[in-house]
């Protein structure tokens, strides 16, 4: 009998491997030292699911932000089964949910922080050091579902902080929503070359000095929000643990009374989980099976919850009342001696030496029952480092000071990055703006298109080249970052210290561009603000290149920006955002161990650019003469000044060739006559070698690409030009 069967395919996988759903090898994997242009393609629109028409802001001026605040403060006291609260209360769960969102902030790049409910997502949502925040948003989830897209994540994350310092009777400083979320993990943000968590691979290119900590990264350990608990390296040390936690807090932007408020305000409530072994949790979040439906560290031993949690490790309340706002941090730490000892699951941890039986805060569930607080390696550095001690005596001695200095620096650390209070929204917002917000005044000047054309024509018959005119608008608008909102155009600060003086902005020449704007806007008759002046000169000289090379186009122009001054300036705070390397103007300060190439890349996320928009830019600059220092190096073109396509048909052209000429310097010869024609940088040839990057030059390097090329460097600079424009958004 004949077996007409078909071959079975029991067991054959039915997805073709190679595909996006394997984890075959990628591109990166193949060939690790190509550029990775991924940070520029992140959060694409196809990704967030509430579409393009979709507006935060809009939705969030419809919510009902009291009822919010009335429901988070029920939900503080409301205790689940699955996840009872401390003493029936979860506000330090809520608080230390919505520390760790905000702690990740670093003011070296302006990246991490909780401005984009990150904290959802890996490898946030799975460090060691956010062992059970899944919870605390599972808890949350509720409220979320209730009130839909008037309330993002982000917002919500740091709103129950808020809450949660209220229901236990701080007075907070304000809340702002604005806070729109993402739908995937963020790839820009780097968190250290560690390959494993909590990993002893130094960050430190001398171990005896903590501040040589690598840029831009705060934490000391990969997984970790601050400092170790238990002393640097595991080991107690308060006087050396004081170094790293003064090295953390300013980076992110804190000083040191600020660092003390927010240390003790942080363990003034909750208490530290470690009332078992570590060995016995269950995966992380992103590791955990399916059945676990996202939440991780899963405890098998015994009930793993409540007085039997697992966390840090250490274990115990730092105060008497951890439900309750009020000076007992300070109370305890200066009442007793404290003596190192091993925590349940074997952890360092400080604890008092003959405390009185009333100061020792009760068990989580049975109030009969007391045990000793403890204090961390860090919390000791607040009595033992003479600064922090000073500071803490002030606090201890005025608990009010110490309410208001905290309720500040709350305010600051779940805020810092969210920019100018202009993107600030909601009812809570506080009237009063602060420094570190980079204040602007609102310029109320309005001015016609005649006039405007006006001030470009004395402008252009001013003397001041084109490229001079270019640089200078573009220094002013390039230190804009869209990680935290700071730096652009907005505010003229160019014209303040410390930005006047920065080498990348060449100060002699920065000098004479802004002495001659400053002269024809001193006989306008509508004084616009030096700010306006700056980038209406740069859209003058873009449209009189354009110009010369046969386009006639308009560059946009939104007058309104304000003039800063020097006092609404924090020098040391900007000093953070001064240009060390800058592809579009050819500009390095020097050599670094990170590609040229790499570092534009950076540049260019942080502007919130494309790769087509950093393509197209990078050719008109090139052309119109802005390189650093008047360098030749990659002014593919003979017709400089000219806003012409020449940059892209010279990478293209075959009838050139390329060779190294010196460190990161490359000559392009002529093929016939064997002479130089051009020189380059890696940053120039990058456009030609890269796949990617060379799909775009041939774009531009088409013959009927004239008017699209100025089309699109118009468009990508105006972009720049208003990228802190909030006022306008």
């Amino acid at each position: 009998m004949e077996n007409n069967s078909k071959p079975s395919t029991a067991g054959k996988c039915p997805v073709m491997h190679g595909g996006n759903t394997t984890t075959e090898k990628s591109n990166t994997d193949w060939w690790p030292k190509a550029l990775n242009l991924d940070i520029l393609h992140q959060h694409d629109t196809k990704s967030n699911p509430l579409g393009e028409k979709f507006n935060y802001a809009d939705e969030f001026k419809k919510l009902d932000l009291s009822a919010v605040k009335k429901d988070l403060i029920a939900l503080m006291t409301d205790s689940k089964d699955w996840w009872p609260a401390d003493w029936g209360h979860y506000g330090g769960l809520m608080i230390r949910m919505a520390w760790h969102a905000a702690g990740t902030y670093r003011i070296a790049d302006g990246r991490g922080g909780a401005g984009t409910g990150n904290q959802r997502f890996a490898p946030l949502n799975s460090w060691p050091d956010n062992v059970n925040l899944d919870k605390a948003r599972r808890l949350l989830w509720p409220i979320k579902k209730k009130y839909g897209n008037k309330l993002s994540w982000a917002d919500l994350i740091v709103l129950a902080g808020n809450m949660a310092y209220e229901s236990m009777g701080l007075k907070t400083y304000g809340f702002a929503g604005g806070r729109e979320d993402i739908w995937h993990p963020e790839k820009d943000i780097y968190w250290g070359s560690e390959s494993e968590w909590l990993g002893n691979k130094d960050r430190y290119e001398s171990g005896d000095k903590r501040e040589s900590l690598e840029n831009p990264l705060a934490a000391v350990q990969m997984g970790l929000i601050y400092v170790n608990p238990e002393g640097v390296g595991g080991k107690p040390d308060p006087l050396r643990t004081a170094q790293d936690v003064r090295i953390t807090f300013a980076r992110m932007a804190m000083n040191d009374e600020e660092t003390v408020a927010l240390t003790a305000g942080g363990h003034t409530v909750g208490k530290a989980h470690g009332n078992g072994k570590a060995d016995s949790l269950g995966g992380d979040p992103e590791s955990s099976s399916v059945e676990e439906q996202g939440l991780g560290w899963n405890n098998k031993s015994g009930k793993g919850i409540g007085r039997n949690t697992v966390t840090s490790g250490l274990e115990g309340a730092w105060t008497t009342h951890p439900t309750k706002w009020d000076n007992g941090y300070f109370t305890l730490l200066f009442k007793y001696e404290w003596e190192l000892k091993k925590s349940p699951a074997g952890a360092w941890q400080w604890e008092p030496i003959n405390i009185e039986e009333e100061d020792k805060p009760v068990d989580v569930e049975d109030p009969s029952i007391r045990y000793n607080p403890i204090m961390t390696d860090a919390d000791m550095a607040m009595i033992k480092d003479p600064v922090y001690r000073k500071i803490s005596e002030k606090f201890y001695k005025n608990p009010d000071y110490f309410s208001e200095v905290f309720a500040k620096a709350w305010f600051k650390l779940t805020h810092r990055d969210m920019g100018p209070i202009t993107r600030y929204l909601g009812s809570d917002v506080p009237k009063e703006e602060l420094i570190w917000q980079d204040p602007i005044p609102k310029s109320e000047i309005t001015v016609s298109e005649s006039e405007i054309a006006d001030i470009k024509s004395q402008i252009l018959n001013s003397g001041l080249t084109i490229s001079e005119l270019v640089s200078t608008a573009w220094d002013s608008a390039r230190t804009f970052r869209g990680s935290d909102y700071r730096g652009g155009a907005n505010g003229g600060r160019i014209r303040l210290t410390p930005q006047k003086d920065w080498h990348g902005n060449e100060p002699s020449r920065l000098s004479k561009v802004l002495n001659k704007l400053e002269s024809i806007r001193s006989n306008l008759k509508k004084k616009i603000s030096m700010a306006d002046m700056i980038v209406l000169g740069g859209s003058a000289a873009i449209e009189k290149a354009a110009n010369e090379a046969g386009v006639k186009i308009s560059v946009p122009f939104l007058p309104g920006r304000g003039d800063a001054s020097q006092e609404q300036t924090d020098a040391e705070s900007f000093a953070v955002l001064e240009p060390i390397h800058d592809g579009y103007r050819n500009y390095l300060q020097k050599d670094y161990s990170v590609s040229p190439e790499e570092l534009m890349l950076d540049r260019t996320q942080l502007m919130g650019l494309t790769a087509h928009e950093m393509t197209v830019l990078v050719g008109g600059m090139r052309v119109l003469g802005t390189n650093f220092g008047e360098t030749k190096h990659g002014v593919f073109t003979d017709k400089v000044g000219t806003l012409s396509n020449d940059f892209f048909v010279t990478l293209t052209d075959m009838n050139y060739s390329w060779k190294p000429a010196g460190n990161n310097l490359y000559e392009i010869i002529d093929r016939k006559s064997g002479t130089v024609k051009y020189t380059a940088t890696r940053i120039d040839l990058v456009f030609g070698s890269n796949s990617i990057l060379r799909s775009y030059v041939e774009v531009y390097a088409q013959d009927d690409a004239k008017e699209k090329f100025v089309n699109d460097f118009v468009n990508a600079w105006n972009k720049i030009m208003n990228a802190d424009r909030f006022d306008l958004k």
